[in-house]
């Protein structure tokens, strides 16, 4: 049994990535799907497609590599885990390696992007930062 889902799709995307993969697929869920639709809008992943119906749903992500076959991601951690949870109030929400990456988190408005909690004026949950 999986405890961690989170930590499982940064992981299958990290293990990808380090496996020159063109894509990985992941067990769906709609946070996941939020996570992964976030970090494309954002260009870390070229595509994102739920497939599937019921039980068998799944999301079938295309990783993105630069022309010389690197990866456009950098480093994806988590840092909210099931031991230790971490808030932010929108005051102390920072920006990941000076603009150049993100962090995703859970809000009472749905899970976004540091930024865009930051102008809404809330805080949340840091579930993950990536770049």
């Amino acid at each position: 049994m999986m405890t961690d889902p989170i930590a499982d799709l940064l992981t299958r995307i990290r293990n990808g990535l380090h496996a020159k993969q063109g894509e990985v697929t992941v067990p769906a869920s709609r946070v996941k799907e939020r996570i992964a639709t976030i970090m494309k809008e954002e260009g870390f992943l070229n595509d994102v497609a739920t497939v599937g119906e019921g039980k068998g749903r799944a999301i079938v992500i295309k990783l993105k590599y630069t022309a010389s076959k690197k990866s456009v991601i950098s480093e994806i951690a988590r840092v909210s885990k099931l031991g230790r949870r971490v808030y932010l109030t929108k005051d102390e929400i920072r920006t990941v390696k000076q603009g150049r990456g993100i962090a995703i988190l859970s809000t009472s408005k749905g899970i976004m992007k540091d930024m865009d909690a930051k102008k809404n004026g809330i805080g949340g949950e840091i579930l993950c930062t990536v770049w």
